[in-house]
């Protein structure tokens, strides 16, 4: 697979991962420092930055940050279904893959396991989409955090690095395409289903993001590369009732099979 990292010069993990990246032989793969926050580089395109004419996916080398500062390696796609308050667009996801989260995802918490130190440390996890920016390029972001302690952590920045590098063997796997909606950000159900079924999910739809709209779902589905025929719904996490009756009759509306996570087997 073609693809180019990104990092903001502001952005001390990105710094980190993409020093411990350079560590490895890819002079194929173009690495792309940007001026401003990687959320607000809303700019991203190949009439700016030429590198990025040919590469079929963008990776986000980037922090991640929260409240409760948990150590974390994290990988998800862009994009706002309720809110931009940090960078992209209202209503607007940017397109992924997959194939490829799930790829990477995979690659993420293999390699994490080996190092016994990080594996204690540092929760593996998918998070929902969400935040910018919006961009044209296929793209995820994959993220060191949660406070600077950990953004300066080479240890967990050369495991986020070999991930990055293990994308140019990748082979897209006899996996089924799927949507996820409801639950946490961290969505441990989304997480497992991730790992370990046959399913390959783009992009997920957290409760606070819910009631379900019909083009929050179609921008979903028309921002994921492979064709989406299935909705897998974390069923306890999608609100009340009323929520939930609204997930289903817009679910069902737009023809999509509905499976419920507890439903598939890991």
């Amino acid at each position: 697979m073609r693809f180019a990292v990104v990092y903001s010069k502001k952005d001390v993990a990105g710094k980190n991962i993409v020093g411990q990246l350079r560590n490895f032989y890819l002079p194929q793969v173009p690495i792309i420092e940007l001026k401003k926050e990687t959320v607000y580089s809303e700019d991203i395109s190949d009439k700016k930055y030429p590198e990025l004419k040919n590469p079929d996916f963008l990776i986000f080398a980037s922090k991640h940050k929260s409240e409760k500062g948990n150590p974390s390696l994290s990988l998800h796609a862009p994009g706002n279904f309720r809110s931009a308050d940090f960078g992209g667009k209202l209503g607007r996801v940017c397109s992924t893959s997959a194939s490829v989260l799930k790829y990477l995802f995979q690659e993420l918490s293999s390699i994490a396991k080996q190092d016994k130190n990080i594996a204690d440390k540092y929760q593996i996890t998918m998070e929902v989409t969400h935040h910018g920016p919006l961009i044209r390029i296929p793209c995820c972001f994959i993220e060191l955090g949660s406070s600077e302690n950990q953004w300066n952590d080479e240890e967990a920045a050369k495991i986020i690095a070999k991930t990055i590098a293990s994308l140019q063997d990748y082979r897209k796997g006899n996996w089924i395409p799927a949507i996820g909606i409801g639950g946490p950000h961290y969505c441990p159900n989304f997480n497992k289903i991730q790992l370990s079924s046959r399913y390959a999910l783009s992009h997920i739809i957290a409760e606070y993001n819910l009631p379900l709209t019909e083009s929050m779902l179609k921008e979903a589905i028309g921002k994921t590369l492979e064709t989406i025929n299935t909705a897998i719904i974390d069923w306890k996490g999608c609100g009340n009732s009323e929520s939930r009756q609204k997930v289903l009759d817009i679910i069902k509306k737009s023809g999509l099979e509905i499976k419920r996570t507890n439903e598939i087997e890991k």
